[in-house]
Parts: C-alpha cells; sequence; structure tokens
C-alpha cells in the first residue's frame, strides 16, 4: 500500500512539474510575440535563374514576425522597397516563396552610376521644384507621386482672355532621384534634404510632354502611399478652372464628410 501511495505521489508530482513546465514556456512564447514586429517584405512568385531581371510581376508580399535585434542585423528588403528590385539581377538562383534579399541582388555598377537605376525602356527627367511643389521637399527617391500642371489657356468663349486650368498629368510615377541624391545617397549626411529638381522615371513618349508642360505652366507632385498603385479614370479627363471650382467646392465638403463618417 505504502508503494502504490508513493508511485501516486511521484506521477502528481510529475503531472505539477509538467503543468509548471508548460505554462512557463508559453508565457515565453506570448513575451516572444509580444515583443515581436509584422514586417511586409518581398517573395518570388516564380522560380528565377542566376543573371535573371527581376520584373514587378515576379515579386509579391510577404508577411514576417521579427525581433528588434532580428530586424537591425536582417538582410531582407522592405517592400516599400520593391521600386529599386525592379530590374536588377539576380545574384543566385532563386525558388518561387523565398524571400529576397540585397545579397541576392547583383550589385550596380559604379561605371554605370546613375545610369544603373534607370529600367530598361524606361528614361529619367528631372524637373524644377520649390518646396510647395515638392510637399515641402519630403518626396525622395523610390517615392511614388502624381505629376499635376497648372496652365493658362486661350478661354474657352473664343476671346482673347487666358483661363487659368490644374489638371493631372500623369498618375503613380517613380521618383529617381530628388537634387543629386539616388539609391543609397538618397540620405543627406548633412542633415539637410532642400533641393530644387526630381528625377521621374519615364517611358519615351511622355517625356515630351513632361518637358513641354514644365516650359508652359508650374508641375507640382502630389506624394502618394508606397502601397497605393492605383490610376484613377475618372481624372483623366478632367480639369479645373474658376468656373468649375465654384461648383464643385459643396460637392467636395458633402463628399468629406460622408467619408468620414465610414472611418
Amino acid at each position: 500500500m505504502r508503494q502504490k501511495m508513493l508511485l501516486l505521489g511521484a506521477v502528481l508530482f510529475g503531472v505539477i512539474a509538467f503543468v509548471l513546465t508548460y505554462r512557463q514556456l508559453e508565457a515565453e512564447r506570448q513575451s516572444i510575440r509580444g515583443t515581436s514586429q509584422t514586417l511586409m517584405l518581398i517573395r518570388l512568385t516564380r522560380d528565377k535563374a542566376e543573371g535573371e531581371e527581376l520584373k514587378q510581376e515576379d515579386l509579391a508580399r510577404q508577411e514576417v514576425q521579427r525581433r528588434p535585434g532580428e530586424i537591425n542585423m536582417s538582410r531582407d528588403i522592405p517592400w516599400q522597397d520593391v521600386s529599386r528590385v525592379i530590374g536588377r539581377r539576380l545574384e543566385v538562383s532563386m525558388r518561387a516563396g523565398q524571400t529576397l534579399q540585397n545579397t541576392d541582388l547583383k550589385p550596380i555598377s559604379l561605371r554605370q552610376g546613375f545610369s544603373g537605376v534607370i529600367r530598361q525602356d524606361y528614361r529619367a527627367v528631372a524637373i524644377p521644384v520649390d518646396p510647395v511643389t515638392s510637399v515641402n521637399n519630403l518626396i525622395q527617391p523610390n517615392d511614388n507621386v502624381d505629376v499635376i500642371g497648372t496652365f493658362r489657356f486661350p478661354d474657352v468663349r473664343g476671346d482673347s482672355s487666358l483661363d487659368t486650368i490644374t489638371l493631372t498629368i500623369l498618375q503613380d510615377v517613380k521618383v529617381l532621384a530628388v537634387g543629386n541624391r539616388w539609391g543609397a545617397n538618397s540620405i543627406d549626411p548633412t542633415g539637410g534634404r532642400s533641393y530644387g529638381t526630381v528625377t521621374l522615371l519615364l517611358y519615351p513618349e511622355e517625356v515630351e510632354m513632361i518637358v513641354f508642360a514644365s516650359q508652359k505652366g508650374r508641375l507640382s507632385l502630389s506624394l502618394r502611399n508606397f502601397e497605393d498603385d492605383r490610376i484613377e479614370r475618372n481624372i483623366e479627363s478632367r480639369s479645373v478652372n474658376f468656373k468649375l471650382l465654384e461648383q464643385e467646392i459643396p460637392k467636395y465638403n458633402q463628399k468629406r464628410q460622408e467619408r468620414r463618417s465610414y472611418q
């Protein structure tokens, strides 16, 4: 009888020890989860061989959890930098589903200089800006912007008077450089951020239009969220002048009120 009691006591103490150990491990897991951060990285959507060029359709978002110490030591490329990955070539062969790291990309040749960041079949064009037209000089390389122009045209009535209009010329345009800062040089070591030009990544057929528009009117840049790549078709044929502004003001305010009610 005594041996049975000792055996039962040993089993009971073993169960208690197991429960306490499990709770301790679970608490540690929760602690680790509590200090981890959610990151959005870049993964491949298809197999790619060494030397192949990365295209937009080859890349997708990948949500991962990282602890602060792992983030500082990671070579992973955040999704917000996907624009600087497109057009680069792979240093090694990779399979679909793998997360892309800086060491997986072939370095840009120093001999290529700035031309190495221009994607094939695109052109780089600089336009003049000031703090107002560049969102207080907050636009940086790899940002996406809309290009808005303000011009004076002959009035639609056909007389000699001029009418001022504003319209969106291009949407979702990639910024390659601000001033002479681009790529790894995008952070000014002096701490300053002012610049007088912004260099845009354009298709060849867009170059003449932007150059002409910059000479004939005032161009402003509207900064986008880094995940927003939508093209709004409803504003392509719309322009704003004094008459339209007067008519649309009540509608603008009504829309703002309706949107707030859903937030």
